[in-house]
């Protein structure tokens, strides 16, 4: 049985008095580029909550999954053709900050070895990074903070229809890939998560992105979020910040980094839980 994270049934809560105190928080107005990417995310948030409106039963039919997949080529194309991938996405002031920054997804990992690792502070954390590297590593803490750095504030988008302004700290990942020295036919990196979603304390989450994604300068590792530890329900010790793809692709308890030619032999074979459910692999906002 699987452990479903607590998604929408209904976007009509976007119009609610937290999305609103949350959404004010945006500048108003805003360039071209804000504005279609702000149409990009309602416009997957609304594929999204459809797809996790019956997630179970939906995922397991044969047409929904053909439908989604169709879709992701052509969202994949439509992103692509109204704003590089390359390109920065919107940071924000201090002033604009959430007052509150929801948990998405898992509040805290069900297992005696995350609690384990809380309980010790995640003094004896260690990211593996391995695959197609040269030099693999087990990173502490802080190996990690040592690593180059990028502090940033940035709107969350989450599918379930909601977003946040959050500031972020974190080790740049093209750092780290560069630390450990990729392999000619690296093409994508693999995120697994410390977090189970089957009830039985398998099928852990996990998360993919091309070295396209990897490599861009917002895309972190964070360690902290608004000048504080990461807490747990955020995603402690570390998770991914990809700045230009919506929440579910923002990878929280990463415990490994695995270099991979193909993710199509690693769980469902889509590159991720979510994806592997339905869920377009390129959510590129």
């Amino acid at each position: 049985m699987k452990r479903v994270r607590k998604m929408p049934l209904d976007l009509a809560t976007r119009n609610g008095p937290e999305a609103r105190s949350l959404d004010t928080l945006g500048r108003p107005g805003g360039t071209d580029h804000q504005s279609r990417r702000r149409f990009l995310a309602r416009t997957f948030a609304a594929v999204g909550a459809l797809a996790l409106g019956g997630c179970e039963r939906l995922s397991r039919s044969e047409w929904f999954p053909k439908v989604l997949g169709a879709g992701e080529a052509a969202s994949s194309a439509v992103a692509r053709a109204v704003t590089s991938r390359r390109s920065m996405a919107q940071e924000f002031t201090e002033a604009d900050r959430s007052p509150m920054f929801r948990s998405n997804g898992t509040a805290e990992p069900d297992t005696d070895a995350y609690r384990a690792m809380v309980a010790n502070a995640f003094a004896n954390y260690r990211l593996a990074v391995d695959g197609l590297v040269e030099a693999p590593a087990n990173l502490s803490l802080a190996d990690l903070r040592a690593l180059p750095s990028r502090t940033q504030i940035t709107r969350h988008d989450c599918v379930e229809g909601w977003s946040a302004i959050g500031k972020w700290k974190g080790a740049r990942l093209s750092a780290l890939l560069e630390s450990v020295r990729l392999k000619p036919d690296a093409r994508f990196v693999v995120f697994h998560c410390a977090d189970p979603m089957a009830e039985d304390g398998t099928d852990f989450y996990y998360e993919s992105i091309d070295l396209e994604d990897a490599f861009h300068p917002q895309t972190i590792l964070a360690y902290e979020m608004n000048d504080a530890a990461l807490p747990v329900a955020n995603g402690a010790p570390i998770r991914l910040r990809v700045e230009r793809q919506l929440g579910y692709k923002h990878a929280k308890y990463v415990m490994r980094i695995e270099l991979v030619p193909s993710f199509a032999h690693i769980a469902g074979g889509r590159g991720g839980y979510w994806e592997d459910q339905g869920y377009q692999w390129f959510a590129g906002i």
